[in-house]
């Protein structure tokens, strides 16, 4: 505890009762009000004492559990902007007020925040609306629907500002953004009624990259024009929403703005750390998943996004230098699927070539795991459904641009060696996260050294394809290079 949390503590115990406008008020409004206000996703607002007095023994609950505000990663793990995490000291302070009977205290009231209405970065050049609105019921299960936003684009372009925009706050629970240069998600949509089709897990296409979210109290990051990105005119721009029912029949219509500037002169990209791999069984309560993933430049990393289903619940990724020393990038004790983010850290960390990133995550799938959407339990593989797992985690990294085609063919090596040394059937090949024609051809591949038919490659059977696929791929960087 800081000198001021014991000078705060001293001076409640000398009778100085922690107050509303002087003590609480300021907590709310900077960390709370975001959400808790009229046409925002919380349930009731905070923004008078006549709103937090009524609530504020659930108030000082809800932040003693840490439950409230909904920030996951731990401190000292990474120093992430936006934080939401409050002090020891602020939850003492609010349980003190509630105890004492939620006083108002003397002197003027204190100013509600006022918020932006309309876009928070700015007008934007464009804006792509959800073609039709998604209705909601008032009693059905969370949503995850999966909508392509038309560009409508006869030419290439490049974006320095992307703005999530929810149509219906009470129901947008968050929001991510792909890119789709497979054509797959138009497909799926154009299946459905509404235009939209159900993505729990991932959007069901092998992204061509993660753009963009938003969640309740996100605040969008200045435009830079130095690290736009480039969204081809064959792309299709698509968003996966969470819905949370309001308790009455809602509808949305969200939309997302974009900012178009001229080409990138700094280089950002995205990589993945994964463990594919996934065999939990069923009734373990600590099934660890490890993947690992050596960086083959010198890179920046400005966030990142770790990503799992129902089961996982805690997550730590480590950054181990070449000297030796450690880098803590993100731990996550509690892991909430309702409560995904995207972590961007205050300042790019500075990783150099052959640092390792270790990913280490924890699953529960007994019958002691509350958000466990199978009980009894039963054996859960990768995928993309309620009842599978992912343990994956997003890199954004800043380097010299004409560095990232051959930072992506390094680290693309990387996942062929990661995807085929544990291959044992056709069921482990990763073809969520493969086009079509990549995975067509991944089959083919595995079935051709598939020495017996038997449906599994053994040890020697595994080493022959790996060799086979290295050599593949040393032909085509040499040809690339001619």
């Amino acid at each position: 505890m800081g000198v001021f949390g014991w000078l705060a503590l001293a001076m409640i115990g000398a009778g100085a009762t922690p107050n509303f406008n002087k003590d609480i008020a300021p907590i709310l409004y900077s960390n709370c009000s975001t959400c808790h206000r009229p046409g925002e996703v919380a349930p009731f607002p905070l923004l008078t004492y006549q709103d937090a007095s009524k609530r504020a023994s659930l108030i000082a609950g809800a932040v003693a559990g840490r439950f409230m505000p909904p920030w996951k990663a731990e401190p000292g793990f990474g120093d992430f902007a936006g934080a939401r995490r409050l002090t020891d000291e602020q939850i003492a302070l609010i349980q003190d007020w509630a105890k004492a009977g939620a006083p108002e205290g003397d002197g003027a009231k204190p100013e509600p925040p006022k918020f932006t209405d309309g876009w928070q970065g700015g007008e934007p050049d464009e804006v792509l609306t959800v073609p039709m609105k998604y209705s909601l019921a008032a009693d059905e299960p969370d949503q995850y629907r999966c909508i392509v936003l038309p560009t409508g684009l006869d030419h290439d372009v490049y974006v320095d500002g992307i703005e999530f925009r929810p149509g219906n706050r009470r129901i947008v629970h968050h929001a991510l953004v792909f890119l789709d240069a497979s054509g797959t998600a138009k497909k799926l949509a154009a299946a459905s009624p509404d235009g939209s089709y159900p993505c729990f897990g991932g959007p069901g296409f092998p992204a061509a990259g993660l753009i963009g979210g938003w969640a309740p109290g996100f605040t969008p990051p200045e435009r830079n024009p130095a690290y736009s990105l480039p969204i081809r005119k064959d792309m299709d721009v698509v968003v996966q929403i969470h819905y949370h029912p309001s308790g009455k029949p809602e509808q949305d219509q969200s939309s997302l703005g974009l900012a178009f500037s001229g080409p990138p002169t700094e280089g950002r990209t995205s990589i993945l750390v994964f463990d594919h791999h996934l065999d939990i069984p069923a009734g373990d309560s600590q099934y660890v998943a490890k993947a690992s993933l050596t960086l083959p430049r010198d890179v920046q990393l400005a966030g990142i996004t770790p990503h799992a289903h129902y089961l996982c619940k805690d997550m730590k990724i480590t950054a181990t230098l070449p000297d030796g020393s450690t880098k803590p990038l993100i731990w996550i004790k509690d892991w909430d699927f309702n409560w995904q983010n995207a972590y961007r850290y205050r300042t790019p960390l500075d990783l150099p070539k052959g640092t390792r990133i270790d990913m280490v995550y924890t699953y529960d799938n007994s019958a002691n795991n509350p958000h466990n959407p199978v009980n009894p339990p039963v054996r859960v593989y990768w995928g993309e459904e309620t009842k599978d797992e992912m343990a994956l985690a997003f890199l954004t990294v800043l380097l010299p641009r004409d560095d990232i085609p051959q930072l992506r063919r390094d680290v693309g090596r990387q996942y062929v060696d990661q995807f085929l040394s544990q291959v044992q059937t056709l069921r482990d090949l990763p073809y969520e996260m493969l086009s079509p024609d990549a995975a067509d051809r991944l089959t083919k591949v595995f079935k051709s050294f598939d020495r017996n038919g038997d449906g599994t490659l053994d040890d020697n059977e595994r080493a022959a394809m790996l060799t086979f696929v290295h050599t593949l791929e040393a032909r085509r960087e040499q040809k690339s290079n001619q």
